[in-house]
């Protein structure tokens, strides 16, 4: 066995725990499930899975299990600062009223596996800095017609599309600790996750192509995590997908 089936393993492990005795038919039917039928269909590497799992049980709001595969995922070797910038990035896509006690949460687990907090800033910008930075990463994410939607835009959306430039791309997007390739994914799972958000789903499944995470990376990613939210929302996207990657020839 490697070591992502061992780390995958031991996270499965861990979480069917608490159930293992008071529902152990389902612990083993979720236990064979997930190891024996989806993890092997995985395309994406240990840390892609685990950024896609602890996402989507973000947006999902699956706090008692993300803190048992956050467990799983620090035993595994992945990198707080990775982690982190998951959580961080989440309160542009969730609100903080969803992610605080995450957080909160997130740091406990850290402390009881010996890491010292707070972690190394990550951050880029600043006061002076954060549209401009975070404007020119929609731009290169997104294309010119971002910069088009600061002039041209609705006057009575101009404040929140200056946030969107200066506070989600501009605070976030700019920070160190995740590529592009790895928050556009992130941001999938935050939106597949909570569901309702289809129209962003589509923006951010072109966003995704754009940097390179194709139409077969991204189902690989639904398939993932697809055992946390369950089918109605995976067949949905895999749906949008479908629709960018026939408008886009993907």
């Amino acid at each position: 066995m490697n070591n992502s089936q061992n780390s995958f393993r031991r996270e499965q492990t861990h979480a069917a725990l608490p159930l293992a005795q008071t529902d152990p038919e389902f612990a083993a039917i979720m236990d064979h499930f997930i190891h024996k039928r989806v993890e092997p269909t995985s395309k994406l590497t240990p840390r892609e899975r685990y950024l896609c799992v602890l996402s989507a049980l973000l947006g999902c709001q699956g706090k008692g299990e993300f803190c048992r595969v956050l467990e799983s995922a620090l035993d595994a070797g992945m990198d707080p600062i990775a982690i982190r910038e998951v959580l961080y990035q989440a309160t542009a896509y969730l609100g903080l009223g969803r992610t605080y006690d995450f957080l909160v949460s997130a740091n406990e687990v850290m402390t009881q596996h010996g890491i010292s907090l707070p972690l190394a800033n990550q951050g880029t910008t600043d006061e002076n800095t954060r549209f401009d930075h975070g404007l020119a990463k929609q731009v290169s994410l997104f294309g010119e017609g971002m910069a088009r939607v600061q002039t041209e835009g609705p006057a009575l959306r101009r404040n929140i599309n200056r946030w969107l430039a200066d506070n989600c791309f501009g605070d976030y997007y700019t920070r160190n600790g995740l590529n592009d390739q790895e928050r556009e994914m992130i941001t999938f799972c935050f939106l597949l996750a909570q569901g309702g958000c289809e129209n962003q789903l589509r923006g951010h499944t072109a966003g995704n192509f754009g940097v390179g995470n194709n139409r077969e990376k991204l189902y690989s990613v639904v398939e993932q995590c697809m055992p946390y939210l369950g089918y109605p929302r995976s067949l949905n996207v895999m749906n949008i997908i479908d629709e960018i990657a026939s408008q886009q020839n993907q």
